[in-house]
This record gives C-alpha cells, structure tokens and sequence, in this order.
C-alpha cells in the first residue's frame, strides 16, 4: 500500500533484471523512468506511514468481508471504536479505493412520493 507513482514499473524492473539479467539502463528507458529514480526507490526505506496503511487495508479488507454493506465512513467508524484507530476519512476512502473496497446496496432509495392528483411545478396550465 505504497503511494509511489511509478511503484508497478519499478517492481517490474527489479524481477526482469534479476530473473533474466537485462542491464537496468536500458529497462528504465523502456519504462520511461529514470535510473537515478529507480535506485532511489530499490534503496528506499519503509516508513510508518506506508506500515500504517498496509496495517488499514489488511484491517479493512477484514471489516469489508463481515460487513459488504458498509461505505468508507461507517468502516472508519468501526476502526474508531474497535481498533481505536483514529485516521481522517480522505484516508480510508483512499485506501478503499486503491483496494477496490466498495459498499453493497442493500436496497434502493426511492423517497421521492408522487400523488396522482397533485400537478407538479413543472406543469403550468395556460
């Protein structure tokens, strides 16, 4: 749960060198990376940020399994009251997103209630 732009083409970059021994420059370039780019990621350290939201999306995938029907701010509320972890909700609806976390309706909301005697707004008599 990286938030590196070009995180998939270094990951691909590392296993094709390492698998097939092709030279790095010449990856980079068919990627559309730079190599200073690429080292600085390979040498790259992971911060508590990064272990933060890898620990939210194992937490939420979980809490997404036992309750499909919930949207992002309802999970960040169980995550509030249950794991005590206080986070904003632009940061869970990011995460949902990257997981492809997604609410299920349970049903759809028709409020809007029409009489048969009553015109509506729209339907002037002249």
């Amino acid at each position: 749960m990286s938030r590196i732009r070009n995180q998939q083409i270094y990951l691909a970059i590392k296993e094709e060198h390492e698998e097939h021994n092709y030279p790095i420059h010449a990856l980079c370039k068919l990627g559309n990376v730079s190599r200073a780019g690429y080292y600085k990621w390979l040498k790259r350290k992971e911060t508590a940020n990064d272990k933060l939201n890898a620990h939210l999306a194992s937490r939420l995938e979980e809490l997404h399994q036992e309750h499909p029907d919930m949207g992002y701010r309802r999970l960040n509320d169980k995550l509030r009251h249950q794991d005590k972890i206080r986070v904003n909700d632009k940061r869970i609806l990011r995460i949902c997103r990257k997981q492809q976390i997604r609410s299920n309706l349970k049903y759809r909301y028709d409020g809007c209630t029409r009489h048969p005697g009553i015109r509506h707004i729209s339907q002037k008599t002249f």
